[in-house]
């Protein structure tokens, strides 16, 4: 069996088959950049990172766009606050944005679309669609014409007359419903262009879609994002799209899970957040991607010190199992078997394949350090680094990283050194040796 996810826009689970053969064009939103990026806002940052990791091991070629809005209300209310530009305040969030994604062992995207970057694209789209009819123009201002599509709502799976009743629609006079929203936003506050429609700057729905078009055009396989940009951000891209162009905006919609904080959603708002930046260590960051790949992508995650303990813990165990057998297998010259568990890699396979049935893939995770442990202590060494590779490639997929690293030349030597000591029973001089390679935490 193939990949299975579950398409948000048809909410069922499909066999994963990308358009273009054995190439996936995926888009994942990203962030507006006038804060740092909390705990649950890197969820996404670590799952669609895992996800790329895991079609490239089944041997897709992956292109990965994610896009920076250096655009927005709350870029130019920082700006005015500090006395500053907007491009400077984006600058500096987006800096600390990647930051946090490589703490989390997150990779770069492939391609960083800047909003910024492609206002003209932007305003030649929303002009197309005022002349398609899909558009109007009141006083500067123009929005999108929900009333003109007859299948709006189709990604939230709501009907046009309970989201107008609904209570997070905004109201605003000027519009023809109150479900029409923002194209492009008047303006003489802060950043802005020239338009045909007069001074102001893009909506937020409107980029997303106009990148992902120049990036990608119809080719979109994945678009993926929070489950809390399902209504309205993507709905009204998934709208423009196939108002423009007739057709969805991507194949497969994939949206992850909150993290909440104390059983309450994260809101920087709120202040009841907890940042990236602020946790401590490497490994700390670690303990957070294990945490959340970990645990059912769709579901909420009830964030608390319990369940920081608990992969704390798990991640120690990882730790002492790779630091032992790593040194054991260059003590012996074992690295250069490379062999897997072929049992093994096809039960992570059929996991993964399941939706990312990530507990199965924990379950069979702790199963392998069994093995490698009962391997390491019976002597089975070609057992063990048979194991020990498995789980590096699983540990690989997930990207998750045990910052342990091979003894250099001197370490190795004393290693050598200590261990032929305790084997002549030379116990004065093997406590030596065990000294020096405890002042270096190598044991």
């Amino acid at each position: 069996m193939g990949l299975q996810i579950y398409n948000s826009l048809t909410n069922k689970l499909e066999e994963f088959k990308p358009q273009n053969g054995n190439k996936v064009n995926m888009y994942v939103c990203g962030p507006t950049v006038y804060n740092y990026i909390h705990i649950g806002n890197a969820r996404p940052v670590i799952f669609y990172d895992m996800m790329r990791r895991y079609l490239k091991f089944l041997g897709y070629e992956v292109t990965y766009a994610s896009n920076i809005t250096d655009v927005d209300d709350k870029i130019i209310k920082k700006a005015i606050e500090g006395n500053t530009t907007e491009k400077a305040v984006a600058t500096m969030f987006e800096n600390a944005y990647f930051d946090a994604c490589e703490k989390v062992g997150s990779k770069k995207p492939d391609d960083i679309p800047h909003a910024t970057d492609f206002i003209n694209e932007m305003i030649s789209f929303i002009q197309k669609l005022i002349d398609e009819g899909y558009a109007y123009n009141i006083d500067g201002d123009v929005f999108f014409r929900v009333s003109k599509l007859d299948d709006y709502g189709i990604l939230s799976n709501q009907v046009t007359d309970d989201l107008e009743s609904g209570a997070r629609i905004s109201v605003d006079s000027k519009k023809e419903s109150p479900l029409d929203f923002a194209l492009w936003k008047k303006t003489d506050v802060g950043i802005k262009w020239d338009s045909p429609f007069g001074e102001g700057r893009p909506g937020w729905h409107t980029e997303c879609v106009v990148m992902n078009y120049k990036l990608f055009g119809t080719g979109l396989d994945i678009h993926g994002g929070g489950m809390d940009l399902k209504f309205p951000h993507h709905e009204n891209e998934i709208a423009q799209f196939k108002a423009l162009y007739g057709t969805n905006l991507a194949k497969y919609w994939i949206h992850v899970g909150r993290l909440d904080l104390a059983g309450a959603k994260m809101s920087k708002s709120l202040g009841n957040v907890i940042y990236v930046k602020d946790l401590d260590t490497k490994k700390d960051g670690m303990i957070l991607r294990s945490l959340i790949l970990f645990s059912p992508y769709r579901s909420i995650i009830n964030y608390s010190e319990d369940l920081v303990n608990q992969y704390a813990k798990e991640y120690d165990k990882w730790q002492r199992m790779y630091k032992q057998v790593l040194y054991t297998a260059q003590y012996l010259d074992l690295l250069n078997n490379k062999n897997v568990d072929d049992s093994d890699v096809l039960k992570f396979k059929e996991y993964m394949n399941q939706d990312f049935n990530v507990q199965n893939v924990l379950t069979l995770i702790n199963d392998i350090v069994k093995e490698i442990n009962t391997s390491l202590r019976s002597k089975d060494y070609d057992k063990m680094i048979i194991k020990f590779n498995t789980f590096n490639l699983i540990f690989d997929c997930l990207g998750i990283n045990l910052f342990i690293e091979p003894m250099n030349p001197e370490q190795l030597d004393v290693y050598k050194k200590w261990n032929e000591a305790k084997q002549n029973k030379n116990f004065e001089l093997a406590d030596q040796y065990r000294g020096k390679l405890q002042e270096w935490n190598l044991i």
